[in-house]
């Protein structure tokens, strides 16, 4: 199993990190600490999921998570 060192981010990263920030739990998804050693990569991840769960009025956001919950669990992906 691949590891990477997600540690270190400097104070530049801050104002990123919160953005993505889960605002219930204050944590910071693991799939976007990875994303934080490449800021533009990071940056460009959580636009692309902002416009993926909030793009349109004709599904719920409820609805969105749910799809990409079953497409995670058929893709066999744990996160």
């Amino acid at each position: 199993m691949a590891w990477i060192n997600t540690d270190g981010d400097g104070p530049e990263l801050e104002p990123l990190l919160e953005r993505v920030r889960d605002p219930r739990t204050g944590a910071v998804d693991h799939i976007m600490r990875i994303h934080a050693r490449h800021p533009a990569g990071l940056a460009a991840h959580y636009e692309l999921y902002r416009a993926v769960m909030r793009g349109t009025a004709s599904l719920r956001t409820v609805e969105r998570e749910m799809i990409a919950l079953v497409v995670s669990g058929l893709n066999g992906c744990h996160y």
